[in-house]
């Protein structure tokens, strides 16, 4: 089973920095975390279901290259890292 870890940020959000979810795309992966964690989905997505600028997800180690629709594959061990950028000075 796919594992999701979030950065500390974005994991004050949740119970829990990292969770095993099922899923055979990161999208499937982050809608199985969003349905126990509703509120977390705002902090990761857009309105229109595509990766928020400042966020980057990496699929075993490397960066997610469908930012729109999230058809990245996983496998079983997938571990899929979610990090949001945080700007101001």
């Amino acid at each position: 089973m796919p594992s999701v870890e979030f950065t500390p940020n974005l994991a004050r959000q949740t119970t829990t920095a990292s969770c095993q979810v099922e899923g055979g795309t990161v999208a499937e992966a982050l809608q199985a975390v969003f349905a126990e964690l509703p509120a977390l989905r705002g902090y990761v997505l857009d309105d229109q279901g595509a990766v928020r600028t400042h966020v980057v997800i990496f699929v075993d180690g490397t960066s997610l290259r469908d930012r729109q629709g999230l058809s990245d594959p996983l496998k079983p061990d997938s571990e899929v890292f979610v990090m949001q950028a945080l700007s101001g000075g």
